[in-house]
Order: structure tokens, then C-alpha cells, then sequence
């Protein structure tokens, strides 16, 4: 039994000591509880109020604390004091899955989150990635729909193969992604031993005014990136332990076993985007490392394990608009839209003053105009307003901004511009020919075929089909015969998919 010395005395939220934590206030031991049992309604009224919306994609998750740090000269590219030699700071990382809620199994197929927070002296930046070097579709209008085709249904709240395809098929510049998706990648062996990317195009800006474009690539020191678990592993996880990724990253922290990441960059000279062969800025699409090769930068290491979930973790909010001097958005059409969307979506889901709880405060000094709101802790102090003759804060003119290009012409609602090799299944492909040896086309194979027979109706199933032939013609068609005969040789009735064991993404 514990020394009561030692122990803290139980108190309110406001410090006021607590005589009991077992029994509420009542009309004598048998009689009714009271009103003014202050303790009582506090801890009923809080327990009624202490779940937070989930996130919308990339509810279910895990992070933990660490550093970066700078370990090569790359400061002909960027003025950021963060990517100078030898620069380190603090940083907090969360990964996580896309489409499940915030109590599904970790192991389900889908891709995996991989945010980054890097509380800088300029302030914090955020690289907010996925473990995979592309996405789905490329223009932000498609994303509401996309995310809600991996969901639920409307009628019976249950997720949806049927739904799944009819949007990826529909969808053709899906395809690289899904061919991912489909393949080992898509269900890592743990978060340790994933890579994470950026996956979008960003800017730099140097001291003397150059620019570039810059794609982050944080490749796993725990192996090559490519462990992974079969689809029967990943299931049996599910039923057995659905955190089991959280679990993994945790203990293994706990234990002195700290993953890292060395951070690579591939940068393209701001001149080369107006001419490269495909659009350097299209989601869908990577850089062949044979024209832009990458290039070491620093060092991921994560050492310190959150102490409190929810407010560490679950709270953490990132944001690609936090960039830092020296780093800029793009012409990216879906980065740019992210740049509202996540700051919107905290807001939403934290309240206003989301930046001041402090797992996302900066640590470098504040002077911002921002005022009021809900749950703001932050004093302010007059001028509360821009401009004024009162010593308030003051902008710098002089600041070189990176994410700024030159553009122009008629505001239309169009795709990007064809350039000579842009198409949506080349680079799907090659990854299905060329990357991935005959065993894991073959494993690429059996996990299509298990997808498609859960309840895919048999129009989708015929544009399923043709989709993976434009992929691959022999894939195609292997994933054809292996679910014909899987069915029976018959076309199947539409239905409800009903097995999320197989892991809808």
C-alpha cells in the first residue's frame, strides 16, 4: 500500500481537496444524493464532455516526440534555418490510417499518414505526408467525394467495396496510387518500418533569391520500407490486437529501441517544371530518381513517448500552411486547398484557439493580431489592431517568401494541361512491372481478387477489369480469372460489402 505522504491529495479542477473519491454526497448513508454535491456533478459533467470530435480522414493513430536534425550542407537551396548544417529541433510525429474511424484496427489495407511537426526558432513547420509518394486523384474537388467513397453507406452504415471501385474506376488517375494501395505497401509491418513522404511538390527559396522545387522524402532506418504484413497477418491482427501499430511504436520507444528517419530531398530547378515531360506538380505522378536523384538531408529520431493521448496526441493538429522562411506551397492544385482545409478542419474539431493548446504551440515568440475565441489562454495586449502608432508588432517587407511563382490567365474550371507524357497509368505500370518482382504481383493479385469479391457489383467489377488491364494487360487479366473463379465462373448479383476484415481503404 502506498504511503499516504506521498500521495497527491485528490482535488476539483479548480484545486479545491476532495474528501472522497468513492461516495457522493447524500440525505444520510441511505438517502438521496444532493444538488450542491459540487464534486459529483463536476466529474459526471466532464465524463459527458471529455470526447472530442474524431478527425474526418486519419482518426485512428499513434505519435510520439523526438528531434531532427540537419546533418548535410543543403543551404544552396533553402534559406531555412532548420535546413542549415547542424540546425535540430523538436519534434512531434503522428501516423495513422485514412478512411477508419478512431477505434478501427490498425492493420486494415489503406494508406498510412506520416505528419510531421517541427517546432522551429522561425516558427513550426509541418510536412503532413503519407506513406506512399502519391495520391488518389489530383484536383481538391474530387476529395470530399473520394473520402466519403471510402467510408460508410448512407443506409446502413457499413463500408463498401461496391462504392470503393465505382469511384477508383471512375477515377482513372487513381491508378497509381491504388496499384500501391493494393501491393505490399499497403498494409505496413509497423509505422517503424514505413517510409513517409510529401508526396506533394514544394517550393525553396535561398539567400540570394533562387528557387527550386522540392519533394520530402523520409526513408525508414529499421529496414528498406517495404515490410509489410500478408493480408491473413493484418487480419488476425485485426481480431486480436486492432492497435497493434500504436502498441509496436510505443513499447518499442518505452524500451530504448528509437526509430528514425533520414530525411532526402529531390530537387527540380524552378525553370525545369515549365518544360518537364509530365507535370511536376501533379499528385498522382512521382520524379524518376534518374532525373532528379536524392539527396541526403538530416535526421528523424523519435525517443519520447507522449505521457497524455489525448492532449498530446490526439490533440496535435498539422497543417501544411506551416511553412517556415525558406519553405513554400506550389502550383500544386491539392496542396493548396490543404493549406485551408486542415487549419479549417482544427478549428472545427478543436476550437479557434487550437494553436494554444501546447502540443501545437510554437516555440519561438508569438505576435500575432488573433483575439478572443473559444478557449483562448493567451493574454494580449494593446494595440490589438494593424496598423497603429502604439509599438504593436509590425510586418517586414523585406521577407522573401518561397511559395510565390508567376501565373496567369482566364479563371477556368479545367484539368491540368497535358504535357507529353502525362497519362494515369504509365507509372502504375512500371510499379506493377518493374518495381514489384513476380511474387508480389502475386501477392498484388490475391489481394485485388479478395477485395473485389466482397460485394462488388458486377457492372463496377467489368470496369474493374479494364482498369487493371490499362495497368497492366497479364495483371489484368489474372485478376479477372482469379475472381470469376473465386465467384463460381457467374456474374455476381450487386451487394452490401460486409467482410471489412479484407480492409476497404
Amino acid at each position: 500500500m502506498a504511503d499516504k505522504k506521498t500521495v497527491p491529495h485528490t482535488t476539483t479542477d479548480a484545486g479545491i481537496r476532495v474528501q472522497s473519491d468513492e461516495h457522493s454526497l447524500t440525505i444520510g448513508p441511505d438517502g438521496p444524493i444532493v444538488l450542491n454535491d459540487h464534486y459529483l456533478l463536476e466529474q459526471m459533467a466532464n465524463f459527458n464532455r471529455e470526447r472530442i470530435p474524431e478527425r474526418q480522414p486519419h482518426a485512428k493513430g499513434g505519435g510520439a516526440f523526438g528531434r531532427f536534425e540537419t546533418t548535410q550542407d543543403v543551404s544552396r537551396y533553402t534559406k531555412a534555418k532548420i535546413f542549415q548544417p547542424g540546425a535540430s529541433c523538436e519534434v512531434v510525429t503522428r501516423f495513422s490510417t485514412v478512411a477508419g474511424e478512431r477505434g478501427s484496427p490498425d492493420t486494415w489495407r489503406d494508406p498510412r499518414g506520416f505528419s510531421v511537426k517541427m517546432y522551429t526558432e522561425d516558427g513550426n513547420f509541418d510536412m503532413v505526408g503519407n506513406n506512399t509518394p502519391i495520391f488518389f486523384i489530383r484536383d481538391p474537388m474530387k476529395f470530399q467525394h473520394f473520402i466519403r467513397s471510402q467510408k460508410r453507406r448512407a443506409d446502413n452504415d457499413l463500408r463498401d467495396h461496391d462504392m470503393q471501385w465505382d469511384f477508383w474506376t471512375l477515377s482513372p488517375e487513381s491508378a497509381h496510387q491504388v496499384a500501391y494501395l493494393m501491393g505490399d505497401r499497403g498494409i505496413p509491418k509497423t509505422w517503424r518500418e514505413m517510409n513517409g513522404y510529401s508526396s506533394h511538390t514544394y517550393s525553396l527559396v535561398n539567400e540570394e533569391g533562387e528557387r527550386f522545387w522540392v519533394k520530402f522524402h523520409f526513408h525508414t532506418d529499421q529496414g528498406d520500407g517495404n515490410a509489410y504484413l500478408s493480408q491473413d497477418e493484418a487480419d488476425k491482427l485485426a481480431g486480436s490486437d486492432g492497435d497493434f501499430h500504436r502498441r509496436d511504436l510505443f513499447n518499442a520507444i518505452r524500451d530504448g529501441d528509437h526509430p528514425s528517419w533520414t530525411l532526402k530531398w529531390q530537387v527540380m530547378p524552378y525553370e525545369d517544371a515549365k518544360t518537364y515531360h509530365i507535370n511536376p506538380f501533379d499528385l498522382t505522378k512521382v520524379w524518376p530518381h534518374a532525373d532528379y536523384p536524392l539527396m541526403e538531408v538530416g535526421k528523424l529520431t523519435l525517443d519520447r513517448n507522449p505521457t497524455d493521448f489525448h492532449t498530446q496526441i490526439e490533440q496535435a493538429a498539422f497543417e501544411p500552411n506551416n511553412m517556415v522562411p525558406g519553405v513554400g506551397l506550389s502550383p500544386d492544385k491539392m496542396l493548396l486547398a490543404r493549406g485551408f482545409s486542415y487549419a479549417d478542419a482544427h478549428r472545427a474539431r478543436l476550437g479557434v484557439n487550437y494553436k494554444q493548446i501546447p502540443v501545437n504551440s510554437a516555440k519561438s515568440p508569438v505576435h500575432s493580431y488573433s483575439k478572443d475565441g473559444a478557449g483562448r489562454t493567451e493574454t494580449v495586449s494593446d494595440p490589438v489592431y494593424a496598423p497603429n502608432s502604439y509599438g504593436g508588432p509590425a510586418a517586414q517587407p523585406d521577407t522573401r517568401e518561397a511559395g510565390l511563382w508567376h501565373a496567369d490567365g482566364d479563371m477556368v474550371r479545367q484539368a491540368y494541361t497535358l504535357r507529353k507524357d502525362d497519362d494515369d497509368w504509365s507509372q502504375a505500370g512500371k510499379l506493377v512491372r518493374e518495381v514489384m518482382d513476380d511474387a508480389a504481383r502475386k501477392r498484388l493479385v490475391m489481394n485485388v481478387v479478395g477485395h473485389l469479391c466482397d460485394g462488388v457489383s458486377e457492372k463496377v467489377l467489368q470496369r474493374a477489369f479494364e482498369y487493371w488491364r490499362n495497368i497492366d494487360g497479364e495483371t489484368g487479366d489474372r485478376i479477372e480469372a482469379g475472381v470469376r473463379d473465386k465467384l463460381g465462373g457467374a456474374s455476381k448479383a450487386p451487394g452490401l460489402a460486409s467482410a471489412e476484415s479484407i480492409g476497404g481503404a
